[in-house]
């Protein structure tokens, strides 16, 4: 029952830090969308969650930004975006840890994760606005899915170095 808790917790706190993460810094993309830092808590809630509580936090955090952001019409696109980016994330890892360097299982998996976005705001946006509009979002999309990788593994270094979650 307490480790049940604690997990609920950390996903609840891993939910407001997306939620402001992803509001803290906001650049408008050419096609209604904006470019944010999220994506770095997004990883890090796969790279250190289970998936359940990883959808979750990634999700629900990720899908509150939009909706006191204003961007209504992306919410549920969010939620489920982002929430499969941390579960690809957390699955991706768990497969490469003891193949690979641990930096490089999350590099590889936080790449995976992030073209899962770029592909899905894509198909997102191609439906609601057509697929030729919305390919001129696939650059800021990707831009923020670097960036998000970035300050990700910086994070998680940082987590490790302070031993404040253990793989």
């Amino acid at each position: 029952m307490k480790n049940r808790i604690r997990k609920v917790i950390i996903s609840a706190m891993f939910a407001a830090i997306a939620c402001v993460a992803t509001m803290i810094i906001k650049i408008p993309s050419l096609l209604n969308g904006y470019i944010n830092l999220g994506d770095c808590i997004v990883l890090l809630c796969g790279w250190v969650m289970s998936p359940l509580y990883a959808f979750i936090a990634a999700g629900v955090g990720s899908a509150l930004a939009d909706a006191l952001s204003g961007y209504f019409i992306y919410v549920p696109a969010t939620f489920f975006i982002k929430g499969i980016m941390a579960v690809a994330a957390y699955y991706i890892f768990k497969l490469l840890t003891g193949k690979l360097a641990p930096l490089m299982s999350r590099i590889v998996s936080g790449v995976i994760s992030e073209i899962i976005m770029v592909l899905g705001y894509f198909i997102f946006e191609g439906f609601l606005y057509g697929f030729i509009p919305s390919a001129v979002n696939i650059g800021p999309n990707i831009i923020q899915g670097v960036a998000g990788l970035i300050l990700g593994i910086i994070i998680i270094k940082i987590f490790e170095k302070k031993n404040i979650f253990r793989q």
